[in-house]
């Protein structure tokens, strides 16, 4: 009778393991989705505000910019290594005397190394922006051209959204204003201190 009992037992374990398995295969039991490592590559877009200032002639207009960004990033598969492109473009209200920056844009490659959520980059590229001169009662606006190069972070908060900071250098180069006494050639090259939010597709 034990014996009929326990090799009874053992049948119906036998015929309930089967079921079980497969209940924890999907059917009672959703085991989570894995989750994989962080990957830096996409488009993003976002906003930033910041201090510049600078040398301009005789003048050092300084003052708080803002602006907008948007870029794209590649991560190699496998590798930290990250390779990027970026514009931006930010009104300032930098200032002194007659001379000030209206605005400054960028159009930069960033090259940097990813530990997970942290980015770690440098940049360079080209740089152009708009001067305002005033004297003797004559004001006109002049475009410049020219370069810069800085560092960078970012670091993300999750899977769309990132916080960064970065400082730039730029040199405008020089363009020529009229006045009343005379043409004026006057260039700009400054600093650009910025914190910033991404989204990232």
């Amino acid at each position: 009778m034990k014996y009929r009992l326990v090799a009874g037992l053992a049948a119906l374990g036998a015929l309930a393991l089967p079921a079980a398995a497969a209940d924890m295969n999907g059917y009672g039991y959703a085991p989570a989705a894995p989750v994989g490592p962080m990957s830096w590559t996409g488009f993003y877009i976002g906003a930033n505000a910041g201090y510049g200032w600078g040398t301009a002639g005789p003048y050092s207009p300084g003052g708080f910019l803002g602006g907008l960004q948007a870029g794209y990033n590649l991560q190699f598969a496998g590798s930290a290594f990250v390779a990027g492109l970026e514009t931006d473009l930010a009104w300032t209200g930098m200032n002194e005397g007659p001379y000030s920056v209206n605005y400054i844009g960028t159009v930069r490659a960033r090259l940097g190394f990813a530990f997970e959520r942290f980015l770690a980059y440098g940049t360079a590229g080209l740089a152009y922006g708009a001067g305002q001169y005033e004297i003797a009662g004559l004001n006109n606006d002049q475009t410049h051209w020219g370069w810069t190069i800085g560092v960078g972070g970012e670091f993300a908060l999750d899977r769309n959204w990132s916080a960064k900071a970065e400082y730039l250098y730029v040199d405008l180069g020089s363009s020529t204003y009229n006045s009343l006494i005379g043409p004026a050639s006057v260039g700009f090259d400054g600093n650009i201190i910025r914190g910033g939010v991404n989204y990232r597709f």
